[in-house]
């Protein structure tokens, strides 16, 4: 029997060295820094540099950016050469490669299932993507918190996904178990699901709890534990 691929997970929306020491700690692959001005979980670009030199080898940063003009994101890339793009706005497939960098495409998925989305379509249009980050369709391009139903996801999809959108310690294991086999791979991505709230529960977007991040990668190892088991087992 064949082991099925280990899920790699990223930590997005990072702000603070300690999160990042934390992401890297717990076993993320790679940590995300947001470029979108809007955005509350908003860095510079020299800061994200900043941050990004805590990184070990192997720990990939990835640049955030929704509609950046593209000499923004080139001297962004010059600050930190090692990083992976990941366009969330309304980029077309000729912007996204005209950069030369490997980038991941992000689609927004329709919350209202009666709202059509074709993933097959935006799969091949963006097919030099590295991979497809599947996220809900929210006001402000993403960090909303939301999951959109997983069961509208086409039965195969010939591209390498990444589950985004809502997801937390609670709910990644069952993501991944329903979302892995219809993709090459499957990663995971988290931002809002890991943050730390105040005592009254009010979240602190942009500041990371520890404790959720290990929680979150924890549920995810489980889940490719299961997924590793013969499918009589499952059953």
């Amino acid at each position: 029997m064949t082991a099925e691929p280990r899920t790699r997970i990223k930590i997005c929306g990072l702000t603070r060295e300690q999160d990042v020491d934390a992401a890297v700690e717990a076993g993320a692959d790679a940590v995300g820094f947001v470029l979108y001005a809007k955005s509350p979980r908003h860095v510079s670009a020299d800061r994200a540099a900043e941050l990004a030199r805590r990184l070990p080898p192997f720990v990939t940063p990835v640049l955030l950016s929704v509609n950046a003009p593209a000499a923004e994101l080139l001297a962004a890339c010059a600050r930190i050469p090692n990083a992976l793009l990941q366009f969330h706005g309304d980029e077309t497939p000729q912007q996204c490669d005209a950069l030369g960098r490997p980038y991941l495409r992000a689609a927004r998925v329709p919350l209202d299932e009666a709202t059509p989305f074709d993933l097959l379509k935006f799969a091949s249009d963006f097919a030099n993507a590295q991979a497809v980050l599947l996220d809900a369709h929210v006001e402000g391009y993403g960090g909303g918190g939301k999951a959109f139903h997983w069961s509208r996801l086409p039965p195969s999809v010939s591209c390498h996904a990444v589950l985004s959108g809502g997801l937390t310690p609670a709910n990644v294991g069952d993501g991944i178990l329903q979302v892995r086999p219809r993709f090459r791979s499957l990663a995971v991505d988290v931002s809002s699901g890991v943050e730390a709230s105040t005592t009254e529960g009010v979240p602190l977007k942009g500041v990371k709890d520890p404790a959720k991040i290990h929680q979150f990668v924890a549920a995810v190892r489980a889940a490719d534990v299961l997924l590793a088991r013969p499918s009589d087992v499952l059953l």
